[in-house]
């Protein structure tokens, strides 16, 4: 199947690194990020579970989990964590599934056959508390991913399901949102009583927290 943003993600259940899950069980009502490995032992997905460990208290800090995936077995993940642990400097501290009959990886669109059949693209999957896909992105083998980026989406999302918002390119936390254009002059005044920039009638700037 292809998955589209905006639909409820599928439910498997699996075997990982911190025990047997139902995903949408393990989902709990909060946001999630799935992003899979074609295989362990991988040189640049090493480099980025290194990094999701230690970036996972900027993750808890916006209520977001985060779990892996790879095609290999859960002796080859434990084998791997330590490789992790040992040259990135952060032990793996969130769950990987073991798809090594590749379930998960068919279920989620991750099998790319011109790509290489045999192993997962490397997909990343934002998931809301609803348990919609709310990012979709694919990167190519020889690309570290960028966690930071992914970070800065979940910000944006999170905000703009707050407020009638969107936000404008090379957004970051902190700066000016756009107010979308549902939303008339009138009810603006309601809902943004601090004013905003008009720069055109459908490109109203205002300063949020």
């Amino acid at each position: 199947m292809s998955l589209q943003l905006g639909q409820i993600v599928p439910d498997f259940e699996a075997e990982t690194t911190t025990g047997p899950i139902r995903f949408h069980e393990w989902l709990g009502g909060k946001w999630a990020v799935l992003f899979s490995h074609p295989k362990d032992y991988t040189p640049v997905c090493t480099t980025e579970l290194g990094e999701t460990a230690r970036l996972k208290p900027e993750f808890d800090k916006r209520g977001v989990q985060v779990i892996g995936l790879s095609v290999d077995t859960l002796d080859r993940h434990a084998g791997w964590e330590a490789d992790i642990a040992e040259t990135q400097g952060h032990a793996v501290n969130f769950p990987i599934i073991a798809d090594s009959d590749k379930k998960v990886a068919t279920l989620y669109n991750m099998i790319h056959p011109d790509a290489d059949p045999s192993v997962t693209v490397r997909a990343v999957y934002v998931i809301d508390p609803n348990r919609k896909l709310r990012l979709s992105l694919l990167y190519p083998p020889s690309t570290g991913r960028n966690f930071q980026e992914i970070l800065r989406v979940i910000d944006s999302l999170q905000l703009t399901d707050r407020a009638k918002l969107a936000t404008p390119v090379n957004w970051q936390p902190g700066q000016r949102a756009i107010i979308v254009p549902s939303v008339s002059d009138a009810d603006a005044k309601t809902l943004f009583p601090q004013g905003w920039e008009a720069v055109k009638p459908y490109l109203r700037y205002v300063d949020v927290k």
